[in-house]
């Protein structure tokens, strides 16, 4: 199942008055089975010891595979919730942004199970690996 291919205005354009707004998250690329986002490390990420916060990457989990079951499923009769999200933290980021490359694993028809790694864009290094399962509802 391909992801729908749609101008990335009209992704973004959904952040508004969200959470995805306030932590920046932006969607930058959409392929085939992956959609990648990016996010600032900043005052608005940071926990307090001045690293990205581990909420903040599990948001991003969460944004990311949402997002990802939007573009695969009929927005109109469905909606996509997560179901389960698991995120493993590896290492550490104190400032600049993390790119977020969130891979389809399955696609079925109930549920969506995602990927997720989260880089430091600057070196590239591994900051944390997740999994996010959405169950996809119908619209009432």
């Amino acid at each position: 199942m391909k992801l729908k291919q749609v101008p990335l205005e009209l992704v973004n354009g959904m952040n508004r008055n969200t959470m995805m707004e306030t932590l920046g998250i932006q969607c930058v690329e959409i392929g085939d089975d992956y959609v990648i986002s990016t996010m600032p490390v900043d005052h608005r990420t940071h926990q307090p010891m001045g690293l990205l916060h581990g909420g903040a990457s599990a948001a991003l989990i969460e944004s990311m595979g949402s997002m990802g079951s939007v573009l695969l499923i009929d927005t109109d009769k469905y909606a996509p919730v997560g179901l389960e999200i698991n995120a493993n933290h590896v290492g550490a980021v104190k400032s600049g942004s993390v790119r977020a490359k969130a891979t389809v694993v399955h696609a079925g028809k109930r549920t969506h199970v995602w990927s997720v790694d989260i880089r430091d864009e600057a070196t590239e290094k591994l900051v944390c690996t997740g999994r996010l399962t959405v169950m996809i509802i119908e619209r009432s």
